[in-house]
């Protein structure tokens, strides 16, 4: 099949936001003052005028794909049970134009494959390239990762929390964890209490009301129990043992940093059911 090249050239009225300042840099390249983005397009069949709006909507459009990653089928599970932190080598733009990033790491790499998942900091990652001699890895990341998440404030040396997916074999340490990060929250303190770390998280109303006193909450990729939830200040609490404090990042950072959340699965399926009608239409039916 003969290979169409089609120049096209947008205009930017207002350039996305990324928390990471070289991430626009990554996947733009403006040719003029104005923002114009030239686009050499393959493979014509394929991207043709009809189909270009969907192909370009997340870099083009205010509308946004999904909140979180739930909307299509579960390929990978976690426990939020940290198995080793690993280093950032590397993290920018890759040879095709996307985003990478490249990850020191031991163990996560045992027996990994090509497409394999790997929780980054809780976020459900695909490996694209390993090399176990070196002890490494590397995944892509998408401008919604690099939107809901913390990754786009990391830099090469950066710690961060690593997790294989969870294997039918495996034990159920922690809660069901997707890796489909919700939103980030903000660490507003961080008070020890003898050898263990009180922290508290300011998180979006719309996480929030999702998070429950003994309930299971990520917290950059960790499986914890809320403490408290402090409806006035927007935030919750959980507390750190010593064992934890030392195989996680949370306690590396400062307060103002940003953590990735992801609330417990039930909670978001049970509000569901809520605002369907279908709870109240079952206690109706019961009665």
């Amino acid at each position: 099949m003969a290979t169409v090249r089609t120049r096209i050239t947008l205009c930017l009225l207002k350039p996305p936001k990324f928390s990471h300042p070289n991430t626009f840099k990554a996947f733009f390249r403006p040719t003029s003052v104005s923002n114009s983005l030239s686009i050499s397009l393959k493979n014509h069949s394929r991207f043709n005028t009809l189909h270009l709006k969907p192909y370009l909507s997340p870099f083009v459009r205010k509308c946004r794909p999904p909140k979180s990653a739930a909307g299509g089928a579960v390929r990978s599970l976690f426990t939020g049970i940290v198995e080793e932190m690993g280093q950032i080598q590397h993290v920018g733009p890759s040879h095709d134009g996307g985003f990478e990033m490249r990850i020191a790491a031991k163990t996560v790499l045992g027996g990994v494959q090509l497409g394999d998942s790997i929780a980054i900091n809780g976020t459900c990652l695909t490996v694209t390239g390993f090399d176990p001699a070196a002890s490494h890895f590397t995944v892509g990341l998408s401008p919604e990762t690099l939107r809901k998440t913390n990754l786009g404030d990391l830099f090469s040396g950066s710690l961060v929390n690593l997790e294989r997916a969870l294997q039918p074999t495996s034990r159920m340490g922690g809660h069901f964890v997707q890796g489909h990060v919700d939103g980030t929250g903000e660490i507003v303190s961080m008070e020890p209490e003898g050898d263990s770390l009180w922290v508290k998280v300011r998180a979006p109303p719309e996480l929030l009301r999702l998070v429950v006193p003994k309930g299971f909450i990520t917290v950059d990729g960790t499986s914890l129990t809320v403490v408290s939830v402090y409806e006035e200040e927007k935030c919750f609490d959980f507390m750190l043992v010593a064992y934890t404090q030392q195989k996680v990042v949370i306690p590396l950072k400062q307060v103002g940093d940003k953590v990735n959340l992801e609330v417990d699965i039930l909670g978001k399926y049970i509000e569901k059911l809520l605002r369907s009608g279908i709870g109240s239409a079952a206690a109706v039916s019961s009665s």
